[in-house]
């Protein structure tokens, strides 16, 4: 197998853009992270780089899909976003979700770790197979039955989180996922909660099926976003990782800056 990778990330109606995507790779292993920033220009963005660098960086070092190091590597993410919170000013209250995939192309298996709403999707002949659990207010209500997913999107809370990258006294919550099986076809789709917000799972879903690449899949979310979205909405990101056999995959896109 092999993966194609296409990535959308832009501002909506921000005045800057605090989420970042990042994908990395050995020839074995690919991953892919997004994170969003929280706490104000020069604070929200510069978290969620410090993620991106410290998540990748430590990857690179000891890939696999083993869950104690997938849960340190947002341990250690952790920590390095606080210490950086030391310097004061506007970074003081920075804070930054993440969600992390990884894909072991040699053994047929994915991983992902997260802590916050940004989310993972697996898409199997479109139907969606496994999704990450929010660590938010509004997640609980659901859980607890009293709203369902469709109002949880509007929930005036809905932005609360109980989990995030810059928690000083390192209490973070991590989940990592058990590995799961991949094969040709599968999507796995990574994104801020500018994207799941604006669409919802359902429409994701639809969207995933009446596309026939990662191109046409992202430009059409993309583009429902700048429909659906109301004036001022979040920042947004979107990931695509598709897996094809090795004679139909082009090259993963190159990080940018």
């Amino acid at each position: 197998m092999d993966i194609e990778i296409v990535f959308v990330s832009k501002q909506g109606g921000r005045s800057y853009n605090e989420d970042v995507f990042g994908q990395w790779s050995d020839g074995r292993f690919i991953a892919c992270l997004v994170a969003d920033g929280a706490g104000g220009h020069g604070g929200g963005d510069v978290a969620a780089a410090v993620t991106r660098s410290s998540v990748l960086d430590a990857l690179a070092a000891a890939p696999g899909l083993d869950s104690r190091r997938l849960r340190h590597l947002l341990v250690q993410a952790n920590r390095d976003v606080v210490a950086r919170q030391a310097e004061g000013g506007r970074l003081a209250d920075m804070r930054s979700t993440v969600v992390l995939a990884v894909v072991d192309l040699q053994g047929g298996e994915l991983a992902w770790v997260h802590a916050g709403d940004s989310r993972a999707y697996l898409f199997r002949d479109g139907a969606q197979t496994a999704r990450t659990t929010d660590h938010s207010l509004v997640q609980q209500l659901v859980n607890g039955g009293m709203i369902d997913e469709e109002r949880a999107r509007m929930h005036p809370q809905r932005n609360l989180l109980l989990s995030a990258l810059g928690a000083p006294d390192g209490h973070v919550d991590i989940d990592v996922s058990e590995r799961m099986p991949v094969r040709v076809g599968d999507v796995v789709l990574l994104c801020s909660d500018g994207v799941w917000e604006v669409l919802g799972d359902q429409r994701l879903g639809e969207i995933l099926r009446a596309s026939l690449d990662p191109h046409q899949l992202i430009d059409c979310i993309d583009a429902e976003i700048g429909l659906r979205a109301a004036p001022g909405h979040d920042n947004y990101t979107a990931v695509a990782m598709w897996l094809h056999s090795d004679d139909e995959a082009t090259q993963p896109l190159p990080l940018g800056p």
